[in-house]
């Protein structure tokens, strides 16, 4: 399996679906156009 790419700045990012807080899935497509995405990928948050 070869790694994904990396994307540079003002590229749009893939899509892709994660869940929330609540453990409902959040698609990072439904915000495109609408409001700015701040992703946190925090580490050993659980």
């Amino acid at each position: 399996m070869s790694p994904t790419p990396l994307i540079t700045p003002g590229e749009i990012a893939p899509d892709f679906e994660l869940p929330d807080t609540q453990g409902d899935l959040v698609r990072l497509s439904s915000y495109r156009g609408s409001k700015p995405v701040v992703l946190a990928f925090l580490r050993g948050f659980m």
